[in-house]
């Protein structure tokens, strides 16, 4: 099951060297000429850190393409923020990171001192409309000539943003409680491939506002 992560200083020491490399990936962007930022999914400043059980801690970022246009072609795209993540990864002692469907995964860090949960970084390349997010998505078929790169519409996203500043900070432990609930019971479907962390973070938003907009909360 999942649960809060409550070691403070573990998480401070971790989000900061995760985080630090993904800034340094948004700089290192822009010698790619790549416009970008980064977005934290179930962030530390909002205290919504989840582990299941004794597992290894994932955290999850968000890189939002502020030029998407520039780059029709979603394969070109993810090899070059690959490249320029495993060139930053490579600076900072980290092995290369790998290639899942719909993120770029670091692999798994420990501390020599302290607290010796083992971290990743997953970073999910996501861009914005009207419309809402859109994730990056490779599907792969098991052969890279018939592999496919699109962008994927995330359910539900349209005004994400505006929704969180609206339920900060009276309704945010509903949201954080909503968030928990949700992770556990697709972990209990044996549904987190298919409701990702940012899935579920969108619905908990979703569902909150939507109570507080009806006056049941």
């Amino acid at each position: 099951m999942y649960h809060w992560v409550e070691d403070k200083d573990f998480l401070t020491r971790a989000y900061h060297d995760c985080a630090d490399l993904v800034n340094q990936l948004v700089q290192e962007l822009k010698n790619y000429g790549i416009e970008a930022r980064m977005n934290v999914v179930g962030s530390k400043k909002r205290n919504m850190i989840t582990q299941n059980g004794n597992e290894p801690i994932d955290f999850d970022f968000n890189l939002l393409i502020e030029n998407p246009n520039d780059y029709p072609n979603g394969k070109d795209l993810k090899e070059d923020i690959r490249e320029a993540f495993d060139e930053v990864l490579s600076a900072n002692g980290w092995g290369t990171c790998d290639d899942s469907t719909s993120a770029l995964t670091t692999k798994q860090m420990v501390f020599k001192k302290g607290n010796q949960t083992p971290f990743s970084v997953d970073v999910c390349i996501v861009k914005e409309d009207r419309y809402g997010l859109h994730r990056l998505i490779h599907r792969k078929t098991g052969y890279v000539a018939f592999d496919q790169w699109y962008w994927n519409l995330v359910p539900n996203s349209h005004e994400l943003w505006e929704k969180e500043d609206a339920l900060k900070p009276d309704y945010w432990m509903e949201v954080r409680e909503t968030y928990l609930g949700k992770k556990n019971l697709y972990l209990s479907r044996q549904q987190m491939d298919e409701h990702p962390s940012f899935n579920c973070y969108i619905e908990a938003v979703n569902e909150v506002y939507e109570k507080v907009r009806r006056g049941v909360l």
